[in-house]
């Protein structure tokens, strides 16, 4: 039996009041050939659902890239470096300055390395090709490679990562340099990679890692950017976090499996992108099926509408695409999730920022 409710109201149109409706520009003043009143429509009240206590503490605004203060243009190109790694450390550090160079000659004004770019990808390998970032120099020869590239090319470099020791720890790493070659940040992967995939994949991080314990988010001169490194890109709340302070660009180094890889990178850096409406930017290493961790490879660039602007397959292979942050605005004009979001049902709260106040 079909119930249907006496307070609906029916209107019956005829052929030629549908033929005027479809022939009559539609505005506030429009006088349509049928009651309105059954119609009548009032637009949420956003404002009485608190939006801006969904973010604790309130989400900051997003900052004016340097770039466009200087230029008055939001656009600058990026270069994603998939590189192949060996177990030679000094080939595989020669070979990456060699890509970042390439990428700056193409115009890059960022470029992007993969995750341990300087080391196989294995519990066993990381003691071994770890070195001491904060002691630099001689004790950490690759990013002695990142801050002169960086300093040279006047380019930002957001270094991958390598094996990290500190004391008696290791970490999986990521150093950021500025165009003056200064260390700008340094992200220790704040989720470690432990995962067991019966008959597929298993691979335990923490055997030999140590987890980081700080989100990192960098002032460039090519605006704010977040960092993760790989398995945090599965954590959507370190994205929130990140957009919730003002990121233009999320980056990425990571290396994702024959298993994960084809089901979850791209659907992962989509959702990452679309969800907090900024750039996604991920680099992997390329693939080596001699090794004894195969890379998925398919470096990519993901825009505010989770659009993918450039990718690759799996080789070995440099892409250089362009960011346009005046796109951040207006998709968030087209679609208002910050003004939308219900801060009387639900709060995402960002620790850090929390008990720095």
């Amino acid at each position: 039996m079909l119930t249907i409710s006496k307070n609906l109201t029916f209107i019956t149109l005829s052929r030629s009041s549908l033929l005027n409706l479809n022939h009559t520009p539609f505005n506030s003043t429009t006088k349509l050939p049928f009651p309105t009143k059954a119609f009548s429509f009032t637009p949420m009240a956003s404002s009485s659902y608190n939006p801006e206590q969904a973010r604790a503490p309130p989400a900051l605004p997003l900052p004016v890239p340097p770039l466009s203060k200087a230029s008055f243009l939001f656009t600058f190109k990026i270069g994603l470096c998939q590189l192949s790694v060996t177990n030679d450390k000094e080939r595989n550090i020669v070979h990456a300055r060699k890509a970042i160079e390439e990428a700056a000659e193409k115009g890059a004004k960022l470029v992007l390395l993969p995750e341990i770019w300087n080391s196989p990808y294995s519990n066993d390998c990381f003691p071994v090709y770890a070195e001491d970032i904060d002691a630099g120099g001689d004790a950490s020869p690759s990013t002695a490679m990142l801050s002169e590239a960086a300093r040279v090319l006047k380019i930002t470099i957001v270094g991958g990562s390598i094996p990290e020791r500190s004391g008696d720890k290791l970490y999986n790493a990521c150093c950021v340099f500025g165009a003056d070659g200064k260390l700008k940040a340094k992200h220790r992967k704040i989720h470690l990679f432990d995962i067991d995939i019966p008959g597929k994949i298993t691979f335990i991080e923490s055997k030999t890692l140590t987890a980081g314990q700080t989100p990192t988010i960098v002032d460039t001169d090519v605006g704010r950017i977040g960092i993760g490194i790989c398995y945090d890109l599965r954590f959507q709340e370190l994205a929130m976090i990140y957009a919730a302070r003002g990121a233009h660009l999320l980056c990425y180094p990571g290396a994702f499996n024959m298993t994960t890889g084809p089901l979850h990178w791209e659907l992962l850096q989509r959702a990452r992108a679309a969800d907090n409406q900024l750039y996604v930017a991920t680099c992997s290493p390329a693939r080596d099926t001699e090794s004894g961790y195969v890379a998925w490879g398919h470096s990519t660039l993901v825009g505010p509408f989770g659009e993918v602007l450039a990718t690759t397959e799996h080789e070995e292979t440099i892409i250089i695409a362009e960011i346009d942050y005046s796109t951040v605005e207006l998709r968030r004009t087209n679609l208002p999730l910050q003004k939308q979001r219900r801060g009387d049902l639900y709060q995402l709260v960002d620790v850090q920022r929390l008990n720095s106040k």
